[in-house]
């Protein structure tokens, strides 16, 4: 497999390498097209591998595999998703289009697709049949003459692996967003002691999250996001989650919210459990439930993200009972001040997703000696 490109220093240098070669179309009304993958953390995986045989790219957003138009860049590359988070980048191909709008693409895979539970083996992963004509994905994509448009396919792997019960079997329920090749983003350390791939880091707006990643061991985080004011969440079993409100991401610009000499350092905190159980009137059960919490001035961050199991639609979650902390983002500030936003400790509202429908959130309060059961009907 080849080896993806990004950065182990500043975000804009990976992603300009990431780039590679190529230049505009050959001809008049001829522009470049450039698709790369990234990936958002999987969680309770060592590996997630996809056997990425093509893509293809149309103008319409509702052809069907059969109809005409259609261009395809041959990739046949199996990739471990895993290897392609902090900013990393895994070059697809490039190809040449006449001039004008692209609005889907589909990303068809083979059949040697796996995933390594934490310390388990290497498990076949079973792509839905539906999916053999390849995975519809809506796309915003203008291709200008002799220009070349890079874009991205951002897989969440951790939302995207689906557990099927004691089957030992794993489903994919692709989550891919089709995005601009950002070399703008947010970067910054973490304390080493939260630096595993059970750590989140988070860009958000308003209680959704727009990019994460895992920490690198040296405490290092990457998210390229478009430019724009986020907020920073980062999430480790047993702390208490840190915000940081305010960050701003300017074009072509890495905002730095966190020295190596100043990392992140939230306080410890005892976890308390919610679990229960999603049923939905379609089997294999796809089905994702998230914690939001509401910080003062009615302030929503999402702070963890599950999916269900796809067959017996059972999730579990640990939250931290403590106060999370929160900061103003300062560009001067050498290290930033950390208040506990005590209203909102233990509080948390569990949403329930599946099919494009969200539940309405139910309220619950976290504890270390109380479990929550909420169950969650389609």
């Amino acid at each position: 497999m080849a080896k993806g490109v990004g950065m182990l220093g500043l975000l804009a240098a990976a992603l300009l390498v990431a780039c590679g070669g190529g230049g505009g179309g050959s001809a008049s009304g001829t522009g470049t097209l450039q698709m790369s993958l990234t990936d958002a953390p999987a969680c309770g995986y060592d590996h997630v591998f996809v056997d990425v045989q093509k893509l293809s790219i149309h103008q319409s957003a509702t052809a069907q595999p059969q109809d005409a138009g259609w261009t395809d860049i041959n990739v046949n590359q199996r990739i471990d998703l895993l290897n392609l988070t902090n900013g990393v980048l895994q070059t697809l191909g490039q190809v040449p289009l006449a001039a004008g709008q692209y609005q889907q693409i589909r990303l068809v895979l083979g059949a040697n697709n796996t995933v390594t539970p934490t310390g388990g083996s290497d498990t076949p992963l079973k792509v839905p049949s539906g999916m053999q004509t390849g995975i519809k994905l809506n796309a915003d994509i203008t291709i200008a003459a002799n220009k070349m448009a890079d874009f991205v396919l951002d897989f969440d792997a951790c939302k995207s692996v689906v557990s099927a019960g004691a089957s030992g079997n794993y489903l994919l329920k692709p989550v891919i967003a089709v995005t601009p090749h950002f070399i703008s983003g947010i970067s910054g350390y973490v304390n080493t002691a939260l630096a595993s791939p059970n750590t989140v880091v988070a860009a958000e707006q308003n209680g959704v999250i727009v990019k994460s990643a895992a920490p690198l061991a040296s405490g290092q985080f990457v998210l390229p996001v478009a430019p724009g004011t986020y907020d920073l969440v980062v999430e480790s079993p047993g702390y208490a989650t840190a915000v940081i409100t305010g960050v701003t991401v300017t074009t072509d610009t890495v905002t730095t919210v966190a020295a190596s000499t100043a990392a992140l350092s939230p306080p410890t905190s005892t976890d308390g459990t919610a679990s229960g159980t999603v049923t939905t009137p379609s089997t294999p059960i796809m089905a994702t439930v998230d914690a939001l919490q509401t910080l003062a001035g009615n302030h929503p961050i999402d702070v963890l993200s599950v999916n269900a199991d796809g067959t017996t639609g059972a999730y579990a979650m640990s939250l931290p009972t403590a106060a999370p902390v929160v900061a103003a983002y300062s560009a001067t500030a050498t290290a930033l001040a950390f208040s506990p936003d005590n209203s909102a400790a233990g509080k948390y509202s569990l949403v329930a997703s599946s099919g494009g429908v969200s539940k309405p959130g139910v309220a619950v309060t976290i504890s270390a000696t109380t479990a929550v059961v909420t169950n969650f009907g389609f």
